[in-house]
């Protein structure tokens, strides 16, 4: 393999780069110095199972395909590709003399922009996450299509992660690998015909390939996806839902459950519920994508002679993965309540608490109603928005959606006002149709209360307004067969009580 100490001596050197400190970013598979306001990229002279750079030739290569995957996403990063080459002086970038590398170049950004910096510091809340999950689904659909088998692709990459577990047996156990294997594949066998259906269907296509929080920036306050997997087109090549796994198993296993139920909830909204079937697939993909980060994280330490550094995190991930391959049964939660009660505070809080991270699916009316109109979430709708043909087609629609992903083994959440008994009724009839447990709160508090909340509410998905709940409350609702639950008091308390009603620990 090629000795690339002399370039990356160069390249480190503050004076290649006017006298610019350089900071050394490095991966399994590439290291990327950063000096001034530019970033300069080199592949590693590695060779694994899955991802060849041995040669100058490959490696110039693979930036090429880098720069012409995410030069059109993310223009204000990716520039160009240029030779280092060997000059009577030394190294020098863009010379015209003999290439010995190869450099991506491209514009840096500010390393607090980056998601996970963002993450770190707690700027990855609730609104954020919700345009992550619709970023997401932007690039989704502009991804071209591709014909593949969805089964055959999973079952490739869980016999290339086999291949590459056998040589790990020390670092993850062998207990441990026997089991994801045997699960993954069984899980695989009862998905195999959702799996191709999908494939039939467009879902898949040539993705990202490697979406989670590190590969993602803010750009004028909007998340952009960049340094999309270019070194192989079979793994770049996959189902939409499954590249999305990725940045959903990142979140979680960083403690971001909540920010990733957002961001999933967001992404299927933009599908306007095509989605929604595919959750079947969701704890498969979560788990395969949890094991490629442990297997990341072994080849990594070695390639950086820290060797057992990342023992504990890779053998987390993978007993993380086989969790997941044993979903528990789906359950229906319905929270319901007078505008200004807190309907959507405490589904917000329970779902991350709900079933398999990344928890229940939150199906918010107001954002149903906002969707169907087309209108963006913070968008007053007019008052025929709210007449009872229309409030009828919301609810419709939610249930309809409430259907698809229960059946396709997935809690929800439902968060609406459910003050007409017929929608409660409605409610049970899902469950009762599909064999899941149904659980039902109704929040209650003071009428002063519920109209100081909404009169505080800006930018919210809601267009209730003091006048809005007035006419709910001469409506005198009541919990019925609901749970009642006193919302009067903080969020925090609220929230307690509700998860001691669904006994969520």
């Amino acid at each position: 393999m090629q000795d690339q100490t002399e370039v990356v001596r160069f390249l480190s050197d503050p004076e290649s780069h006017g006298g610019a400190p350089v900071e050394v970013v490095e991966t399994h598979g590439a290291l990327v110095f950063l000096a001034g306001g530019e970033a300069y990229k080199i592949k590693r002279a590695v060779r694994y199972d899955y991802m060849d750079l041995s040669t100058p030739e490959l490696r110039h290569r693979m930036l090429l395909r880098e720069l012409e995957l995410n030069r059109a996403t993310a223009p204000g990063i990716y520039r160009d590709v240029l030779p280092l080459t060997r000059e009577s002086g030394g190294l020098a970038l863009g010379g015209g003399g003999e290439p010995v590398e190869w450099v991506l170049r491209m514009w840096r950004f500010p390393a607090e922009d980056e998601l996970l910096a963002v993450a770190e510091r707690g700027g990855l809340d609730d609104d954020l996450a919700g345009r992550l999950g619709r970023a997401v689904a932007g690039y989704h659909r502009a991804a071209p299509r591709r014909e593949a088998c969805g089964a055959q692709l999973i079952e490739d990459i869980l016999a290339e992660l086999s291949r590459v577990f056998a040589g790990m047996e020390d670092a993850l156990g062998s207990e441990r690998i026997v089991r994801f294997g045997r699960q993954a594949h069984a899980l695989l066998h009862r998905l195999a015909p959702l799996l191709r259906a999908r494939a039939a269907e467009g879902r898949v296509r040539r993705c990202h390939g490697d979406l989670h929080l590190r590969n993602l920036v803010l750009i004028d306050g909007e998340p952009v996806p960049f340094d999309a997997l270019e070194f192989d087109e079979t793994l770049g090549t996959c189902d939409i839902l499954y590249d999305f796994a990725f940045l959903l198993m990142d979140l979680d296993h960083r403690g971001l459950t909540r920010a990733a139920g957002i961001a999933l909830g967001a992404w299927l909204l933009e599908a306007a519920g095509e989605e929604d079937a595919g959750l079947a697939a969701l704890p498969l993909f979560l788990a395969v994508r949890a094991a490629i980060r442990a297997m990341v994280l072994i080849q990594t330490d070695e390639a950086r002679n820290m060797v057992g550094h990342s023992r504990d995190e890779a053998r987390g991930l993978l007993d993380m993965a086989c969790r997941l391959l044993e979903p528990p049964p789906p359950r229906l939660v319905a929270i319901g309540g007078v505008s200004g009660s807190g309907k959507t505070a405490v589904a917000a809080a329970l779902a991350p608490r709900i079933g398999l991270p990344p928890g229940a699916v939150h199906l918010r009316s107001d954002l149903e109603r906002k969707a169907a109109a087309g209108a963006p979430v913070a968008q007053r709708l007019p008052d025929a928005a709210y007449a009872e043909a229309a409030r009828h087609a919301v609810y419709d629609r939610m249930l309809a959606r409430a259907r698809t992903i229960l059946a396709a083994g997935w809690p929800v959440v439902l968060d609406a006002t459910f003050l007409d008994p017929a929608d409660r009724q409605a409610v049970a009839a899902v469950a009762r149709d599909l064999g899941v447990p149904l659980q039902a709160l109704w929040l209650e508090a003071a009428p002063d209360v519920l109209v100081a909340r909404v009169s505080a509410r800006r930018g919210d998905a809601s267009d209730a307004d003091a006048s809005v709940v007035r006419d709910q409350l001469a409506r005198k609702p009541e919990a019925g067969g609901w749970i009642a639950v006193d919302a009067t008091g903080p969020l925090d308390e609220v929230v307690t009580a509700a998860g001691r009603a669904l006994a969520i620990g």
